[in-house]
C-alpha cells in the first residue's frame, strides 16, 4: 500500500524554524515538538518511518570510567534489560545508566523455555537492534550459554563478534572462581566485562533451579569468593543475583568494583530489572519472581489500545478524515468522469 504514496527517503535533521516578527504577532510561535511533528509530516506520508530522536538536551555518554566514578561517590548505578530498539529506546531516554541486552530475551522476547536455547546469532540480531537505539546508555550484550565455557579463547572470540557486529560496550557472563581466566583473556583484549555471580541461571540445572544462593555461612563464603576472584580478573563490575540483603551488602563492601543486585536488596551498588517484568508487559497471571517491583501495566494499556482499535474498525469509525489523504475537488470530478468513461 505504502508503493504509490508520496514519501522522501531520508528525514532531515531538524532544525527550529525561527518565526518572523510579524508572524510571531500574529500568534504564538509552535512549540519544539509542533515544529518537529510539521516537519515529519511534510516529509513522511508512510507509516515506514523511524522512531525519531527525542527533543531533550543529549546526555553525556556513559562509560566505563563515568560507571567507577558513579561507584566511588556511592550514587547508585540503574540498570535494565532491553531487546530491540523501542525497548532501548525508551530506557536510553529515562535516563538509564547501563542497557543489558539479556539472554532473558529468550523468553520474553523470542518465547522460549529458557536461556539455553538461545543462540549468538539471536543475541547479536537483538544487541545491533538495541545498540541502534541507545545514545547515551552503555551497552552490555550477554553471551549465550554454550558460547564461551569451552575455553577462554572460545569466550574471546565470542565477545569480539559482540563488539565488532553486536555493537555493544561491553559483554556479561555468568560464574565465579572457574571463569576468572576467562574474563581475564577478554580484559586484556581491552573488551570491558560485566560478571555474574550467586544464582547464574544458565547452569539452573546444576543449581536445583532457581535457588537463593548465599543462605549458609559456606554458600555465602563460596560466593564472596567468586566475587574476589571475578574481581581480580579484570571485571568492571558485576550482578550480584538471588543473594540474601545482608550478604550482598557485606560483599559489596569488600569489592572495589560495582554489585549491580538482582534479588539481592538494597545494599549493592545499583539495581538491575528485566524491562519486562518491571513495566508489566505481560498477561495477568503470569509468575513474576519476588524480587521484582511492577511499575507499570504495559499489558492492559496495549491492550485497550488494540480493543479500541479494533471496535472503531469493525464500527468504520477509522479511519476517520483527519486520517486521510485530501485531493482537489476538480481532480476528484475528472477521476469520477474517467471512471465512467470505463
Amino acid at each position: 500500500m505504502a508503493h504509490f504514496l508520496l514519501r522522501s527517503r531520508a528525514v532531515l535533521p531538524y532544525r527550529a524554524i525561527q518565526s518572523s516578527t510579524v508572524f510571531a504577532a500574529a500568534r504564538p510561535a509552535p512549540s519544539l515538538w509542533q515544529q518537529q511533528q510539521q516537519r515529519l509530516q511534510q516529509q513522511r506520508w508512510s507509516s515506514h518511518s523511524p522512531l525519531g530522536t527525542a527533543l531533550d538536551p543529549p546526555r553525556k555518554k556513559v562509560t566505563v570510567g563515568s560507571i567507577q566514578s558513579m561507584y566511588k561517590k556511592g550514587e547508585p548505578i540503574t540498570v535494565i534489560t532491553a531487546h530491540d530498539f523501542p525497548s532501548a529506546h525508551v530506557a536510553d531516554s529515562a535516563g538509564m545508566d547501563i542497557i543489558l541486552v539479556g539472554d532473558s530475551l529468550a523468553m520474553v522476547a523470542l518465547g522460549m523455555q529458557d536461556t539455553s536455547e538461545v543462540t549468538v546469532e539471536d543475541m547479536l540480531l537483538h544487541c545491533r537492534s538495541v545498540a541502534r537505539a541507545t545514545k547515551a546508555a552503555f551497552t552490555v550484550g550477554d553471551l549465550p550459554m554454550g558460547s564461551y565455557e569451552i575455553s577462554p579463547e572460545q569466550a574471546l572470540e565470542t565477545a569480539i563478534r559482540f563488539i565488532k557486529h553486536g555493537r555493544v560496550h561491553g559483554i556479561k557472563l555468568e560464574g565465579g572462581k572457574e571463569m576468572a581466566p576467562t574474563i581475564s583473556k577478554i580484559t586484556k583484549a581491552g573488551i570491558p566485562v560485566l560478571a555474574h555471580v550467586g544464582l547464574t541461571p544458565q547452569r539452573q540445572n546444576s543449581l536445583g533451579g532457581f535457588r537463593v544462593q548465599g543462605k549458609t555461612s559456606k554458600g555465602a563464603l563460596r560466593v564472596l569468593e567468586d566475587a574476589l576472584a571475578v574481581q581480580e580478573a579484570g571485571c568492571f563490575g558485576m550482578v550480584l543475583e538471588a543473594v540474601p540483603a545482608e550478604v550482598a551488602s557485606i560483599i559489596t563492601q569488600k569489592l572495589s568494583v560495582p554489585t549491580i543486585g538482582i534479588g539481592a536488596g538494597s545494599g549493592c551498588s545499583g539495581q538491575v530489572l528485566v524491562q519486562v517484568d518491571m513495566s508489566g508487559y505481560f498477561p495477568p497471571g503470569r509468575f513474576i519472581p519476588k524480587f521484582v517491583k511492577q511499575y507499570g501495566n504495559v499489558w492492559a494499556e496495549s491492550f485497550r489500545a488494540i480493543e479500541s482499535y479494533r471496535e472503531d474498525v469493525k464500527k468504520r469509525q477509522y479511519p476517520a478524515p483527519e486520517h486521510t489523504y485530501p485531493i482537489p475537488k476538480e481532480e476528484l470530478d475528472a477521476f469520477v468522469r474517467d471512471v465512467e468513461k470505463l
